[in-house]
């Protein structure tokens, strides 16, 4: 298997062989750095690719003269909330499991497929007419 990112392969290698030299009691502390480097590079990877994306929509809409389909940064909110979630979901899992066992693993998710849905039901077409503003509730 070839890695797609050597600098992140090398961190696991150093990783490995931390763990070799200091035992299995240092085993969560490892982890733990390992998963932050993973998270800070899918961060600024997916931080890339929503200012490439945003960037070429402002490049389409200036040469085309319309308006962005995306404006109001519906897309680069969804795209980065998923984002946001699913790295997250890597250190959550993990304390789920080291908690709880499988019961905590489902858990972990059960949550984060809640607040994906909650987020996701905003933009649902059927649920916009439904919406509440707080002055109605007022008068």
């Amino acid at each position: 298997m070839e890695a797609r990112d050597p600098e992140l392969r090398r961190e696991l290698d150093a990783t490995l062989k931390a763990r070799a030299e200091l035992g299995p009691e240092y085993d969560s502390a490892l982890v733990d750095s390992f998963l932050e480097k993973v998270e800070r590079r899918l961060d600024d990877t997916l931080d890339r690719r929503v200012r490439r994306h945003l960037a070429e929509q402002r490049t389409v809409a200036a040469r085309s003269g319309a308006r962005p389909a995306a404006a109001d940064g519906t897309f680069g909110e969804r795209f980065g909330f998923g984002a946001v979630s699913l790295v997250l979901a890597v250190p959550l899992s993990a304390i789920g499991v080291a908690n709880a066992g499988i019961g905590g693993l489902v858990v972990a998710w059960l949550g984060i497929l809640g607040v994906n849905a909650v987020h996701a039901s905003r933009t649902w077409p059927w649920s916009r007419g439904r919406r509440r503003v707080s002055s109605d509730r007022d008068g």
